[in-house]
């Protein structure tokens, strides 16, 4: 069942386009979805935040993480749409395949991870708060979640709010919903301002000490 959030419209995570998402990211993109500027900024970002040695949940991933690659992690495990993209990461120890809008249970057992990253994939989720409830699930005691964003989407795939709200307003909706799944100390940073490139922002919280 959706989780709701009463403050919003009912309709805030519809989208236009109905059909099969799966459908939609059958055909692989082989491309980067920010530019050089902003890719640089996010992977300084994941420098200073992601633990190094501990294992990684790279949400809504693709061929590539943008991790730093001076760092070594315990293990990078991918989710997505589309094998053959998630294939050919070589920063993934391994990858598996779901839809999270038709399920959004995670296929992981409870504090399996020491960092989680979603990256430019939010605007998709029409239930965003129970995939953060999972990922909360999932995680360490204390372990960051790293969700950045910029002004690039496939609109007819995107939620209506996400499309309604400016930059601030959407990491202030990312701020809510992780609020409401249970995440602590959360802080949102712009790591490209898009004066001369792609702007990027990054909203990172984190589990909470204790288990809830």
């Amino acid at each position: 069942m959706m989780l709701r959030l009463p403050e919003l419209p009912a309709d805030a995570f519809e989208k236009e386009d109905k059909s099969s998402d799966h459908a939609f990211y059958a055909p692989p993109r082989f491309v980067v979805h920010l530019d050089e500027g902003a890719v640089n900024a996010l992977t300084r970002f994941y420098r200073d935040v992601l633990p190094s040695g501990g294992a990684v949940l790279d949400l809504m991933s693709s061929w590539v993480s943008h991790l730093p690659e001076d760092r070594v992690f315990k293990e990078v495990i991918g989710h997505g749409m589309n094998a053959s993209e998630l294939a050919a990461n070589p920063r993934l120890s391994g990858y598996w395949i779901q839809d999270l809008n038709r399920d959004a249970l995670l296929p992981h057992p409870g504090a399996r991870f020491d960092a989680a990253t979603c990256c430019v994939g939010v605007q998709y989720l029409q239930d965003p708060l129970a995939v953060f409830a999972e990922v909360r699930r999932v995680l360490k005691p204390g372990a960051p979640f790293v969700v950045s964003f910029s002004n690039r989407c496939f609109p007819t795939k995107a939620v209506r709010i996400w499309l309604a709200l400016n930059g601030p307003g959407r990491a202030r909706l990312i701020t809510l919903l992780l609020a409401r799944a249970g995440f602590v100390a959360t802080r949102a940073e712009l790591l490209a301002d898009g004066l001369s490139g792609d702007p990027l922002a990054a909203v990172v919280s984190h589990a909470p000490d204790a288990p809830r």
